[in-house]
């Protein structure tokens, strides 16, 4: 399937900080590149780069075939670009704000108006389509910026921490609306800080560090990656869990933790220790209400990748940039 993002070898400093070291992207036509790292990790740098916002010292990017240096007059007409916060006139009314980006994309003023009226619709804001954006709520000024970075039908959208600073719904209409573009052909390159919005919408992840590509892959190879899986088992009444801790370590070999709500937890380098498990509680007479094996969240694979967790932040030059 046809890349409609391609990056390889960017590279890009802001005087003595290397805010780009080589980085390599690509997102297939119709999916979501969810792209993981700190603040100042080269996330939006590389956004910038991509939007033709900035220009790399090195490397080539290409946007549906076309270079980002040599063609970005058409590399704009392809893309959409939402950042970190909604960027609509607070002065005009959400129909306003949609009529104005599509005048001055050249649509005709009956066109600019057909256009806001679909977005409008499609993004639940037609009742709201009359107030100044100024009366909106967090959620609603977010689906009128991504709203406005669509005007144009872009084939690839750029949505650099689209959800950074909403309530936990606000965040999930946004997750819902960027489904419903993917299901309509366009490719997403999210960036962000949230590893629950990674592996609820990526199709593949990057993560970068330092201004340089760490780990590639799909949200469960990148969990695979680390080897870590974990066995976890909750008795049914809290007086067995001597028992159960007793059962895990003399089955896995490791000494196993336990959380407030009594759960035991214990590493196994193989599912089929499961098994051994519950024969053991079973011989035992012992009832659980939970025994499962999982994989690392997003959020063990980030720390084991940086060194870090996801929340911790990074100042570099490149923020003092954005």
């Amino acid at each position: 399937m046809e890349n409609t993002i391609e990056a390889v070898g960017l590279e890009l400093s802001y005087g003595t900080t290397r805010a780009l070291d080589g980085v390599d992207l690509s997102a297939r036509a119709g999916s979501v590149l969810g792209v993981l790292g700190p603040n100042g990790a080269g996330k939006t740098t590389a956004v910038r780069v991509l939007a033709t916002l900035l220009r790399p010292d090195a490397g080539s990017a290409r946007i549906c075939g076309h270079d980002v240096v040599g063609e970005p007059g058409r590399v704009r007409e392809l893309i959409g670009l939402t950042g970190q916060y909604a960027s609509v006139d607070e002065d005009l009314t959400g129909r306003q704000n949609l009529v104005m980006i599509g005048r001055l994309l050249g649509l005709s003023r009956p066109e600019a108006h057909a256009r806001a009226t679909d977005l409008l619709a499609r993004f639940s804001l037609t009742d709201a389509g009359s107030r100044s954006a100024r009366t909106y709520s967090g959620g609603m000024r977010r689906r009128l910026d991504l709203a406005a970075s669509l005007v144009n039908r872009p084939r690839v959208l750029f949505l650099d921490e689209p959800t950074t600073g909403l309530d936990p719904r606000s965040r999930t209409e946004v997750w819902d609306t960027v489904r419903g573009l993917v299901d309509d052909g366009t490719t997403v390159l999210l960036t962000t800080q949230y590893l629950e919005e990674a592996d609820e919408l990526a199709d593949d992840i990057v993560v970068i560090d330092g201004g340089t590509v760490v780990a590639h892959g799909t949200s469960d190879e990148l969990k695979h990656r680390t080897g870590a899986q974990t066995l976890t088992v909750r008795p049914r009444d809290r007086a067995d869990q001597p028992v159960v801790l007793q059962v895990l370590e003399q089955v896995t070999g490791a000494v196993p933790t336990t959380d407030s709500r009594g759960t035991a937890a214990v590493p196994v380098p193989d599912e089929a220790l499961l098994g051994a498990v519950l024969d053991q509680l079973t011989v035992a007479g012992i009832g659980v209400s939970e025994l499962a094996v999982r994989l690392p969240s997003l959020d063990d694979v980030f720390f084991a990748l940086t060194g870090r967790p996801a929340e911790q932040t990074t100042p570099t030059a490149e923020e003092a940039l954005a």
